[in-house]
């Protein structure tokens, strides 16, 4: 059978149908995106992507990284598509032209990443962070780094890395030990340790330019001391070419689970005393400037998750008409019952139904909040800003956190119908479960994204951010009423999205009593309901969309509006009353994972 990657069909609903994307191109700054040339892009994308990415997945993930002399090499067959790549000016897809980016809309960006990353994750790894390190140049460089670094990094000719987590400090930045010591021409002598360090060290590039967290030598401690600093692999003279190798060492890689084609590296910083770095943005101002990039990075992660499982799920439909096996449920008395595929089975359609689901929410949630920034670039209007960037804030640790433990969940279901086929690692489900399990870990645990949710998030602006976004589930709730059809499963979603508001007001409340610890005990199972909400809210929103083409449509076209409404009634009537009984548990907010104690959990 042929491996899959997104259903493009489902792509093109919610880019044009939910979202209608291409109404930017009335706005300069999206001018030249019309539908016409959406299209061509994606095709462009998604094209790259089975015909050259797709085939170097397996044989990247059994080759894996090689460590020799503090020198990686990474899968060979990376390095043509690392060129095709940089041919193509996929690296910098919706930055600045001006420093050679393309422009595009954040949402046509996350579709093309879709395809990309779902053909290939590890390899499209090292796309996504050199375009992280070099936004956060663009951003917070001075005039003179710009000119040295952007353009080369847009263009893939260099690459770029995130240097945060050390080996004592883990997820709590706020301890590192690297230091930085000023030297007499502005530069700084930098020393440290850093590990977890993805795409670290390679030979896929002439040059990889790391963001460095450091602590200025006299600084504060804690995460308020914190300052930023760009420390190139070689050294960047003012007119871009490249001297000196600089004192930044790879001491080892990392054997993982899953992403082996993804060098991850422990770096030794100025081991030898000559590691030179430049500050990046103002000092004690680091931990502002990299949460930028977290940020990116979290939604990237939250794409990645989508990705993987997107290509789970086509897999598993594609096998699941092809794999023969057993009788039809409604034949098996009969004599001699004939084998069928094993789609016809009842759990196998639940479980590809679910996937589906999931998936189709994934999709709907990320694009939205990717067009909510798109949105934000064109918008006249300060009020319009501020609500569309809060609504990005509520939603990100539920597009980072929520969507890969979901995307974790369509892997496993994809593997499950793939049977003892899935476990063997000839067929790609046992790669995309394995790869996707990351993105539940990387970028702030998803533990840490629901703290943010709860801690952070929740209060933001007096939480007028949370009722933003409840105001738009209700515009959605509205719209669903006026079809008679879908009337009932606005019913839930309303009950749902009040229960949602109770429950968060109990956890506020919560968070700032005496039960503290209680609270962010419960704070995963809270950013869970709110995923939950979430997605339902995209799937009637869906469901609006597809009932208003039904009228029109073609007759495949009308099967698949109508797989569109089977999906939100599924989620709707199936999945989200199970989040009623989670929210219900919330509001316990029992005690006992605070109170046993520690000897007790073993031992």
């Amino acid at each position: 059978m042929a491996y899959q990657l997104a259903d493009r069909r489902d792509v093109d609903f919610v880019l044009h149908e939910q979202l209608n994307l291409s109404a930017l191109s009335e706005h300069d700054a999206y001018s030249e995106f019309n539908k016409k040339t959406i299209d061509l892009v994606i095709s462009e994308a998604r094209n790259l992507a089975l015909k050259e990415v797709l085939p170097t997945n397996a044989p990247g993930d059994q080759t894996g990284c090689e460590l020799k002399n503090g020198h990686v090499a990474i899968p060979e067959e990376f390095k043509r598509i690392w060129d095709l790549y940089k041919e193509g000016e996929w690296v910098a897809t919706s930055e600045d032209p001006d420093w050679g980016g393309q422009g595009m809309p954040h949402t046509l960006s996350m579709a093309c990443t879709e395809y990309l990353s779902g053909a290939n994750m590890a390899m499209y790894m090292y796309v996504a962070l050199t375009h992280g390190a070099a936004n956060l140049v663009e951003t917070f460089g001075t005039d003179s780094q710009k000119k040295k670094y952007l353009r080369k990094m847009y263009s893939g000719e260099w690459t770029g890395t995130m240097l945060l987590t050390e080996p004592g400090a883990g997820s709590d930045v706020g301890a590192l030990s690297t230091t930085a010591t000023p030297n007499a021409d502005g530069t700084y002598n930098i020393k440290g340790a850093k590990i977890f360090i993805s795409g670290g060290e390679h030979d896929m590039a002439e040059n990889i330019i790391h963001p460095v967290l450091a602590r200025i030598d006299g600084a504060p401690a804690g995460t308020k001391g914190i300052s930023l600093f760009t420390v190139p692999k070689y050294r960047v003279s003012e007119d871009g070419s490249l001297g000196e190798l600089n004192d930044v060492v790879c001491t080892g890689i990392e054997h993982k689970m899953g992403i082996h084609g993804n060098c991850t590296c422990s770096l030794s910083l100025g081991e030898k005393g000559n590691c030179v770095g430049e500050l990046l943005g103002e000092p004690n101002k680091g931990m502002r400037a990299m949460f930028q990039m977290m940020n990116e990075a979290r939604l990237f992660v939250g794409v990645q998750g989508m990705s993987v499982a997107s290509a789970s799920y086509a897999n598993a439909v594609t096998y699941a008409k092809e794999r023969v096996q057993g009788p039809n449920l409604m034949t098996m008395m009969e004599k001699n019952p004939p084998a069928v595929p094993i789609i016809q089975h009842p759990d196998i359609r639940r479980q590809l139904l679910t996937m589906k689901a999931n998936v189709d929410a994934m999709r709907s949630l990320l694009f939205y909040i990717g067009y909510c920034a798109d949105r934000i670039k064109v918008s006249d209007s300060d009020e319009e800003k501020e609500q569309l960037q809060g609504i990005i804030e509520i939603l990100t640790p539920i597009a980072k956190g929520y969507v890969t433990d979901r995307a974790f969940d369509v892997c496993s279901h994809g593997m499950q119908i793939y049977g003892g086929y899935g476990f063997i690692e000839e067929y790609p489900q046992a790669q995309l479960m394995r790869d996707c399990r990351i993105t539940m870990i990387y970028e702030g645990t998803n533990g840490i994204q629901a703290m943010d949710l709860l801690g952070r998030k929740l209060g933001m602006k007096k939480g007028k951010a949370v009722m933003d976004v409840m105001a738009e589930m209700q515009k959605t709730i509205a719209a669903a009423r006026e079809i008679e059809a879908l009337s009932p499963l606005a019913d839930e979603l309303e009950k749902a999205v009040g229960k949602l508001g109770e429950v968060a007001m109990h956890m506020g409340k919560t968070a700032m009593s005496a039960e503290v610890m209680n609270a962010f005990a419960f704070a995963h199972p809270f950013m869970t309901v709110t995923g939950d909400v979430a997605f339902a809210w995209m799937h009637l929103w869906r469901a609006v969309t597809a009932s208003e083409k039904m009228e029109k449509a073609k007759k495949k076209d009308k099967a698949f509006y109508e797989g569109v409404i089977a999906a939100a009634r599924y989620f709707i009537e199936a999945e989200l009353p199970v989040s009623q009984g989670r929210m219900r548990s919330i509001l316990t907010t029992s005690n006992a994972p605070m109170d046993i104690p520690e000897n007790a959990f073993f031992g």
